[in-house]
């Protein structure tokens, strides 16, 4: 798939709204088109629920729209913060009610990829023809743990998923990640991005002369969030408002505990 070109279409102008509260970042964006409007983004993790639905209302406002000029929205369904992803669901499926618009869901980890990859490209890094890149997202999931997935590109815009979103153990995940680029003669680099600085002594750790595991520390930007749900839009796919629910990935850490005690372990 080649997002880029996907978005180019007959299917008349789109505009979506996307919204992420997966992270200690709030990051919203106003895409139409394949191209970002507006964006804003802050760093709040505790007044996410506070601030959402003003920022939203402010995003449009300065924008000269209301909620009747958007066509979706789109929204970062997890995995991530078990809280963040709970308020943005939440928020999402209240707009999408609210104004009678389809709701879409992405991965916040797709999201997170998708936006890094097109700042390297922007950058032309380890962009070769005819070789992969595979980028590779993590949300810090704690105790050596993070909520990752991996992707492969290249430089004329080709996006494909290797492996879904789940929650791995980074020490493990980073190994598997290398032996599996050293026996690769497609992939010219391999790109942890997110939330990489917690884990940074083990991708450097897996790094062996076959491959070159670079990181790169990334922020959620809604604008890719909203390529993706834009071309899931598109493509005719919608999500069911009521039954729609973050990807948690995990049990919240009070819930694991719940359910272990119940279980006498």
């Amino acid at each position: 798939m080649k997002i880029d070109e996907e978005l180019i279409g007959d299917s008349g102008s789109v505009t979506v709204l996307a919204f992420d509260t997966s992270t200690a970042a709030f990051s919203a964006a106003i895409v139409r088109d394949g191209s970002r409007v507006d964006s804003v983004a802050s760093f709040a993790e505790r007044n996410h629920s506070v601030r959402i639905l003003s920022e939203i209302k402010e995003l449009l406002s300065r924008n000269g729209m209301t909620g009747a000029d958007i066509d979706a929205i789109v929204v970062g369904q997890g995995p991530g913060s078990y809280t963040g992803v709970r308020i943005a669901v939440t928020a999402a499926k209240t707009l999408a009610w609210t104004w009678r618009k389809p709701l879409l869901g992405v991965s916040t980890l797709e999201a997170l990829a998708l936006g890094a990859w097109r700042k390297l490209r922007e950058e032309n890094e380890d962009m070769a023809d005819d070789l992969d890149v595979w980028i590779v997202p993590i949300l810090d999931a704690r105790r050596g743990q993070v909520y990752t997935s991996r992707y492969a590109t290249d430089h004329s815009g080709g996006w494909r998923t290797i492996d879904a979103d789940a929650i791995r153990l980074i020490v493990e995940w980073a190994e598997e990640i290398e032996d599996e680029g050293t026996e690769d003669s497609q992939v010219a680099a391999i790109w942890f991005v997110g939330e990489t600085e917690p884990h940074q002594a083990a991708i450097e750790a897996a790094e062996q002369s076959g491959t070159r595991l670079r990181t790169l520390a990334w922020d959620m930007d809604a604008t890719a969030l909203g390529l993706l749900g834009e071309l899931r839009f598109r493509l005719g796919e919608r999500d069911d408002i009521h039954s729609f629910a973050p990807n948690y990935t995990q049990l919240a850490e009070a819930e694991a505990k719940l359910l272990a005690a119940s279980q006498g372990e």
